[in-house]
């Protein structure tokens, strides 16, 4: 063999020849590495043989959100159901300790964990999905990283069902070629969906479109084609999970979108070399379900649901993560729209309200954010009726919802919404963007009559706070005790953790043992 035929073959296949001893040199190792895991838990020789593993990939488990709350309820749910079962999340946050983990999920969420059953395996390669790390081919970079995440993962612990609930979708590539065990995934959101092409095609801004994407033809059809590539490959790594969960009928359709997308032209590209090479690599699941399983989040609607309905506050509530997609500057225009146009409702007038902005902050990023929106809400002059809560406790949280009057939302296509759950639960009356899971699951006619608000636009936002300011105060407690109702029959955590049962992730976990 000559020289260029020597290096091409190197350059081709020596990174496949090192993976594939480093996967079998993993694989080792893995006995060893449960032996210790179950041994930090006080698992004794003779009885560990009758564990089974789940991990559960969660990088951000300690950022307190709605999310977390789906993490650490399932993980309750387990503990107290099946004895024999060790929970494990992959987690990025380092900078915790086990300990102080499971102090914040009790004290955010009011949820006991038991420490003998539940492991942490740390990673240290979170940055690499972090948005910061790809400022340029965002989706692609952080799928990538996610992968890698997943590569450390496995190295650490091979569990014997491996369940995503932040929506990593691309890991489980790597967890079928070197975990070689059952898949589950609890979907959110999906990384990229027909709506997020839509508007690429369309040119419009968003916070996933920028203006100088959106203002370029070229660039605009560039764009389409590396969504239409991610999409492909997007569905093929979905279609890897055994079971598919998800937490909206807004979430479902699109999920079932991307589990029965094709694309033929790229289905005829991956049957030649080198993409053919992928599907030796992660071959397709015979399994892979064709629909996902609603199962709505669990909201605590328990201790909320005893708060009076009647002597709130004329507060506005905010509850959600200073992340851009909630934007909370259509929430500090709604307002300055709604001050403006009824100068009673500002601080000098008969009829003062507050706005309330209560969410966590993850990062450096997340706090620049809060930054901009007090330097907002200063140029609207409105800062003396606004206030930012920050990773709050529960108790905090809790002390809110008692007071507030009416709770606000501006996320489009929010895929469930469990802050507007836990706005009807506790009696505060919703005014939510019209889309996704508040309008087609949550806020929606209660025996014919409204449970709250639907708006677009802050005009639109404006004119409906406005509205469930001047209820009248039959009406006014007639639409809180129906959104509470309402609330508390559909979205409670037991709902939710018969959804989860029905997902079949025992028998997935029996064949992965």
């Amino acid at each position: 063999m000559n020289s260029p035929l020597l290096a091409l073959w190197f350059l081709l296949f020596a990174p496949f020849l090192y993976a594939w001893r480093r996967i079998k040199q993993v694989r080792r190792q893995q006995r060893q590495n449960r032996t210790k895991l179950l041994d930090e838990l006080g698992v004794t020789l003779a009885d560990a043989h009758r564990k089974r593993v789940v991990g559960f990939f969660h990088p951000y488990c300690n950022a307190g959100g709605g999310g977390e709350r789906v993490l650490w309820t399932a993980i309750e749910h387990m503990q107290r159901t099946e004895r024999d079962v060790v929970c494990a999340v992959y987690s990025g946050d380092t900078d915790a300790t086990k300990a102080s983990i499971i102090e914040k999920v009790k004290a955010r969420f009011d949820i006991s964990l038991a420490p003998d059953s539940l492991a942490f395996v740390f990673l240290n390669s979170r940055h690499l999905v972090e948005d910061s790390t790809w400022p340029r081919f965002t989706l692609l970079g952080q799928s990538l990283g996610s992968m890698y995440m997943a590569w450390e993962a496995m190295g650490k612990l091979i569990p014997d069902l491996f369940i995503d609930t932040m929506g990593y979708a691309f890991t489980f590539h790597v967890v079928r070629w070197i975990g070689r065990v059952p898949i589950g995934a609890y979907v959110h959101y999906p990384t990229i969906s027909t709506d997020m092409l839509a508007r690429v095609r369309a040119r419009q801004r968003w916070h996933t479109n920028a203006d100088t994407i959106s203002a370029s033809r070229v660039l605009s059809l560039g764009k389409v084609l590396y969504y239409r590539i991610f999409m492909y490959h997007y569905s093929r790594s979905l279609r890897l999970a055994s079971f598919v969960m998800v937490n909206s009928s807004w979430t479902k359709n699109h999920v079932d979108a991307i589990l029965r997308h094709s694309d033929p032209l790229l289905d005829a590209l991956h049957t030649l070399p080198p993409w053919s090479l992928l599907n030796w690599i992660s071959p397709a699941n015979a399994d892979s379900p064709r629909d996902a399983r609603i199962v709505y989040p669990p909201c605590d609607t328990r201790e909320v649901a005893q708060f009076p309905l009647q002597g709130r506050e004329r507060v506005i509530l905010s509850l959600a993560q200073f992340r851009p997609e909630k934007d909370h500057a259509a929430q500090l225009h709604a307002f300055s729209i709604l001050l403006d146009a009824h100068p009673e409702f500002k601080s000098s007038g008969a009829s003062p309200i507050r706005l309330v902005l209560v969410g966590s902050s993850r990062n450096a990023e997340d706090a620049a954010r809060v930054d901009s929106l007090r330097a907002l809400a200063t140029a609207l002059d409105i800062a003396d009726q606004v206030e930012f809560v920050l990773n709050a406790p529960f108790a905090t949280v809790l002390h809110w919802l008692s007071r507030a009057s009416v709770g606000l939302s501006t996320m489009v296509d929010e895929h469930f919404g469990i802050n507007v759950v836990e706005f009807m639960a506790a009696g505060v009356i919703p005014v939510t963007h019209a889309s996704g899971g508040p309008l087609n699951d949550i806020v929606v006619p209660f025996n014919g009559e409204p449970t709250g608000y639907h708006a677009t636009t802050p005009e639109s936002f404006a004119e409906a706070l406005y509205s469930a300011f001047t209820l009248a105060p039959e009406q006014e407690l007639a639409m809180r005790e129906r959104a509470r109702t309402w609330a508390v029959q559909r979205f409670s955590e037991e709902e939710f953790e018969k959804g989860w049962d029905a997902s079949g992730w025992r028998t997935w976990l029996e064949a992965g043992s």
